[in-house]
């Protein structure tokens, strides 16, 4: 067995971009249209923009990382004899060693399935982590799922049992060499 390099889906990439034109495009209508709705909408213009701006803001960014997904395909995990590199793209720090997994889980949170990475010394990867937004990722998961990493399947171009598969045949051979 060789590294296996999975990417992230073109496919769900234009899914996310179509959404987020429509909601720009809602937010775009919401402040144009602000002091001329009826209903419950009608009571507050002020709040109606600001939920307009705020669909504008978080949908455009919706749109920018669909876009840069669209032209290039972003590497999103990585498998190998070594162990797994869960964030390829931004650091090595994330690299795990088989000998520091202890196995992998899933949930379900709604309908998607979620693989949680189950590492030797969960505060170790913790003290590694030098963004303050991730090392916050990190503490929500280790208090929620006892680990700092998990892996959606829903943005790569593999499914959710392709993934569970490949992560367990990996780890079962290698778990003992490393």
């Amino acid at each position: 067995m060789e590294r296996v390099e999975i990417y992230t889906s073109k496919k769900k990439s234009i899914l996310l971009l179509l959404g987020s034109i429509a909601f720009v495009a809602l937010g775009v209508w919401l402040i144009l249209e602000a002091d001329n709705l009826t209903g419950w909408r009608a009571r507050n213009p002020i709040l109606t923009r600001g939920i307009g701006i705020t669909s504008i803001l978080f949908f455009g960014l919706g749109i920018f990382v669909s876009i840069k997904r669209l032209i290039k395909s972003e590497i999103a995990l990585i498998i190998s004899t070594e162990g797994l590199n869960v964030n390829p793209k931004k650091s090595l720090t994330e690299f795990i060693k088989w000998s520091d997994i202890l196995g992998f889980e899933e949930i379900k949170i709604q309908s998607t399935r979620i693989v949680i990475i189950g590492v030797k010394n969960p505060e170790y990867w913790l003290e590694q982590e030098k963004s303050s937004f991730r090392r916050k990722l990190m503490q929500f998961n280790i208090s929620n799922y006892n680990s700092p990493f998990n892996i959606a399947s829903a943005g790569l171009e593999i499914s959710s049992n392709e993934l569970n598969e490949a992560l367990n045949k990996y780890f079962d051979k290698y778990k003992n060499e490393a």
